[in-house]
C-alpha cells in the first residue's frame, strides 16, 4: 500500500505544481508537472481497480485543483462521485472550474478518454 500511497502523493503534489507554475505565466514547466501526474495516474492503473480507489480519496481534497483533476481521471471508474465533484467545482471561477468544466462537456459528448480502462 507505501506504494499506491506515494503515487497518489506524486499526484497532489505535481497538479499543485502544475497549478502554480501556469498561475506563473510558465505553462512549459506546468507541462511537465502534467506528465508527471499522468505517469503516477498510469502507475496507479497498473494496479487496476485497487490503484484507481487509492486515487479516489482525492475527491475530498481540500484543493479544488486536486479535486477536479482526480475527479477527471475518475470519471470512468467513480462516475456519480466524480461527477458530483466536477458539477460542483464548476459552478465556482478560476481554473479548476474551467477545466470542470471541460471534463463534463467531453465526457458527455463522448470525447472523454483519460482512463478508457
Amino acid at each position: 500500500m507505501a506504494r499506491l500511497e506515494k503515487l497518489v502523493e506524486d499526484f497532489v503534489k505535481n497538479v499543485a505544481a502544475q497549478t502554480e507554475e501556469i498561475a506563473r505565466g510558465s505553462a512549459g514547466k506546468g507541462n511537465r508537472h502534467a506528465k508527471r501526474y499522468i505517469s503516477a495516474f498510469d502507475k496507479l492503473c497498473a494496479y487496476g481497480d485497487a490503484g484507481r480507489d487509492a486515487l479516489a480519496v482525492l475527491l475530498k481534497h481540500p484543493r479544488i485543483d486536486v479535486r477536479v483533476m482526480a475527479a477527471a481521471f475518475l470519471l470512468r471508474h467513480r462516475t456519480a462521485e466524480a461527477k458530483a465533484v466536477l458539477e460542483e467545482a464548476a459552478e465556482h471561477k478560476g481554473a479548476a472550474a474551467l477545466e470542470a468544466r471541460q471534463t463534463l462537456t467531453n465526457w458527455k459528448n463522448g470525447t472523454w478518454a483519460l482512463d478508457p480502462g
